[in-house]
């Protein structure tokens, strides 16, 4: 469980406080704590700022945070007990003004993070495999994995999703919600939700060591299917018009369109990507038989293997 707090900056007589000393971090499974008699744990005063005197200028010391690991006598099945914390930061008499709110935290047992997370890059995402060790089946209590994704330039760290314990066994997740071209850390945990009639607490245990993934997009689009050619030229300068089914990756920028003959190697025929799934050939002569195929190509100009062919003749 990890506590966040900020420090005092006025003593009880509205003054500015000059000192911060220690801090104690007060557990009980008591709904009060009225003193902190058996504490958790003495954390040292905050940062070198708080030893001397405050003055204007200075920069304040950052929020303080505590991660309190719960002793196993005190962890719980029963998700109606509760850990009460509260902290009370002392001057440098180890005098304090009395204890913070409260607050309330379910003592039920976390359950331990998957052993052998792995992750791979695919076309579709990030698809990263673990064994679950199966879902307790506790009364009140439910359990699931919750991945969680961070971008190492940044930093920044979002829920990637969630999954289910279920039954013992494999279990994996597709990851597409990424940026191609970025690395990620992606990390496992899994949370103990504690259902109550007019709430929920959720609870994480510990995580798996993180696993780096370089999300280079070297996967190409879809290969386009159904093509189709029809020629036309009754009275008119003759064009043949081919059709195909479109391609749906997310993706995709365009398609490049190439043409046979019978004397030598296919060439495209297209400068620019084609934006449809369609395009008219009117560079056609009498007497000649063409043979088409189409590949989708994706914004970052991997190209897929190309169509199936079709060919028509030009009367």
């Amino acid at each position: 469980m990890t506590l966040s707090w900020s420090e005092p900056t006025r003593t009880t007589d509205r003054q500015s406080v000059r000192y911060v000393g220690p801090t104690l971090v007060c557990r009980s499974l008591e709904p009060e704590i009225t003193t902190c008699g058996n504490f958790a744990a003495l954390l040292p005063a905050p940062s070198s700022l708080a030893a001397a005197p405050r003055k204007s200028g200075l920069p304040r010391p950052a929020p303080q945070t505590y991660t309190d690991t719960l002793p196993p006598a005190m962890q719980q099945q029963d998700p109606s007990v509760e850990v009460t914390y509260a902290v009370e930061v002392l001057n440098r008499n180890a005098r304090g003004a009395g204890l913070s709110n409260r607050v309330h935290v379910p003592a039920i047992v976390t359950l331990p993070p998957p052993g052998d997370l792995a992750a791979e890059l695919t076309g579709d995402g990030v698809v990263l495999t673990w064994t679950s060790a199966g879902e307790l089946h506790t009364p009140g209590i439910q359990h699931r994995y919750r991945i969680y994704r961070r971008d190492e330039s940044s930093g920044k760290e979002t829920i990637a999703g969630e999954v289910p314990l279920g039954e013992p066994g494999p279990l994996s997740f597709t990851d597409s919600g990424f940026e191609w071209e970025k690395t990620y850390l992606y990390r496992i945990t899994a949370v103990s939700i504690v259902k109550r009639s007019d709430s929920e607490v959720q609870v994480e245990g510990d995580d798996t060591p993180p696993v780096r993934v370089i999300a280079h997009d070297v996967f190409p689009p879809s290969v386009p299917t159904g093509l189709q050619a029809a020629y036309s030229g009754e009275g008119q300068k003759p064009f043949i018009d081919l059709i195909w089914a479109p391609v749906t990756n997310a993706d995709l920028a365009g398609y490049n369109v190439y043409r046979g003959d019978g004397n030598g190697p296919a060439v495209k025929l297209n400068s620019e990507l084609v934006k449809s799934p369609a395009y008219r050939d009117s560079a056609v002569a009498s007497g000649k038989t063409y043979t088409y195929s189409v590949s989708a190509v994706d914004v970052r100009g991997n190209e897929s293997q190309r169509s199936e062919e079709t060919s028509e003749s030009v009367p």
